[in-house]
């Protein structure tokens, strides 16, 4: 596409995120928005969340609205070139509104949600293509890891050192921990490994920093909302990380670092499944599971050995490449829009 059509092309990006939602939605489309932006292309996006979500749209043309229950404005997006809706929430009627208005309605995924209509369905899930979708015509789909959405921190990474002991370890359940895990998973640090650094991520949404800093040691550096550049710093410095099983898990392939992963949600159990299979990550259990912290501590152990880590760090290096958002735009810029 020419560059004086790509500068016109109206892009408007619809997700959700914040406080008991989480933050995934946003970071994708973000790292979407970045995508887009390296083409001269300025997207809209749009969510429905609340005060917490300010700081992670910073710089980007926004807004924050219900846009779920707006389906007579949704019905008049047929000046739009792309729609994108990334959403566990929105029913079927949205997205019907969106494939009859757009010119190109784009469906960001993860489980198979629904039977999608008109569209371009993306699903960067390792599980993706085990998944399924129903063929149709006129729907199109992007799936596998070639297709996960990473910000542009993770496109062009180090190659991490793999240490042969473990000193460093880093702790990071997504941007709002509403399970309050990590103060749990610190005192286990504390106990078992008092000797080496602990990095902990603090995200905007947490509502146990104070449980966290009361628990926190000499040896305890706490990280309050880095961006995308400093999560992927702290990734590189540490040897293993224990994180919740959802998009961060991707970011942790892309660098190389090893992975005790914890579910905190169902739609994460095929990521589990997927990195497990794929020898990326150790699974510790369900965050409600009464041996979550006793597998953990043993996931711990395993990881002590180097050369498991070694192998760990090769298979996510080769699965993610950081690469999926400026696939996707160049696929969608590269159609007759």
């Amino acid at each position: 596409m020419p560059a004086e059509q790509l500068n016109s092309l109206k892009v408007l990006i619809l997700t959700e995120g914040g406080t008991g939602i989480g933050f995934g939605h946003i970071v994708r489309c973000l790292s979407l928005c970045e995508a887009f932006e390296e083409n001269g292309i300025i997207p809209e996006i749009i969510v429905h969340g609340d005060e917490t979500v300010a700081e992670l749209l910073k710089g980007k043309t926004h807004s924050v609205r219900n846009w779920r229950e707006e389906k007579h404005w949704l019905s008049s997006l047929t000046d739009t070139d792309v729609v994108v809706i990334d959403s566990y929430l929105a029913d079927r009627g949205v997205y019907e509104a969106i494939s009859k208005s757009a010119r190109v309605p784009v469906y960001i995924d993860d489980n198979k949600r629904m039977d999608y209509p008109d569209g371009i369905v993306i699903n960067g899930g390792i599980n993706a293509e085990r998944l399924n979708y129903p063929e149709y015509d006129d729907v199109k789909y992007l799936l596998g890891c070639q297709y996960i959405l990473l910000r542009k921190a993770f496109r062009d990474v180090p190659v991490k050192e793999i240490r042969e002991k473990v000193t460093a370890v880093m702790v990071t359940f997504g941007g709002d921990d509403v399970r309050n895990l990590t103060p749990k998973v610190l005192e286990l640090l504390i106990k078992a490994y008092p000797g080496i650094s602990r990095q902990i991520v603090i995200g905007k949404g947490y509502r146990n920093a104070d449980r966290i800093e009361a628990v926190a040691d000499n040896n305890t550096r706490l990280h309050y909302y880095p961006d995308a550049e400093a999560m992927r710093n702290i990734m590189l410095a540490s040897d293993i990380v224990i994180s919740a099983a959802g998009q961060t898990l991707y970011e942790l392939a892309r660098v190389g670092v090893p992975a005790i992963a914890v579910a905190v949600a169902d739609n994460q159990m095929n990521n589990v499944k997927g990195w497990q299979e794929a020898g990326f990550i150790e699974y510790a259990g369900w965050w409600e599971d009464g041996m979550l912290l006793d597998n953990v501590g043993s996931a711990l152990k395993k990881l002590e050995d180097s050369d498991r880590r070694k192998k760990m760090f090769l298979t996510g290096r080769s699965l993610v490449d950081g690469k999926g958002s400026n696939r996707i735009v160049d696929y969608l810029v590269g159609m007759d829009v």
